[in-house]
């Protein structure tokens, strides 16, 4: 059998290259919805593709790691592309919409710094052969991050119905879930680098 630790096309990697892809064109979609709209298309129509494209995208990210886990065909690579891809991602998309001033531009600024201080400490554990899981809280983190970016790409605040902006408090309670698992990732790897 071929070892596929070492190969470089393989499915799961060929997935997290289009992930890659279509990040900067939700980002452009985002940002420049005129585009469309001068053509005659209605606005509502563009918050569909931008959304459609994060879903599809987000859905890249659940099959290339079940792929790669069910083959084994885990690399190097894939190692490398699969949090790029991530980051491309989510924050794109919560850069996006800061600029469209539909996010709170406190809430990404905590989001994206988080995420910087955790893949700093991911390289770190890399280098000292330290292995630190993602937690659930992690886990619940990113599948949070993901739904509000949906809510708010489609501008769906649901005030009529609730007493409150259902897209925003989605937003903060993805940022008290991404603080909260980078406390966790800390605790863990300092018990782990301690243990080492």
């Amino acid at each position: 059998m071929p070892n596929t630790k070492n190969q470089i096309i393989n499915i799961p990697n060929i997935l997290a290259l289009i992930r890659i892809l279509m990040a900067p064109l939700m980002f452009w979609i985002i940002l420049t919805p005129e585009f469309f709209t001068n053509q005659g298309i209605h606005i509502t129509w563009v918050y569909y593709l931008a959304a459609l494209l994060f879903v599809l995208a987000s859905t890249t990210d659940f099959f290339d790691g079940y792929i790669a886990r069910m083959l084994d065909q885990t690399t190097l690579l894939g190692k490398i592309l699969d949090p790029l891809a991530d980051k491309m991602l989510t924050i794109g998309a919560f850069l996006a919409l800061m600029m469209t001033g539909d996010a709170n531009p406190w809430a990404i600024y905590i989001i994206i710094v988080r995420e910087l201080f955790i893949t700093g400490l991911r390289t770190v554990a890399v280098a000292e052969g330290i292995d630190v899981s993602a937690s659930f809280a992690g886990k619940v983190k990113t599948v949070t991050q993901m739904i509000a970016i949906g809510f708010l790409i489609m501008h769906w605040s649901l005030q009529e119905y609730v007493y409150f902006e259902v897209d925003n408090a989605l937003l903060w309670f993805a940022v008290i879930l991404t603080v909260y698992s980078g406390i966790e990732y800390l605790i863990g790897f300092t018990k782990a680098l301690k243990e080492k």
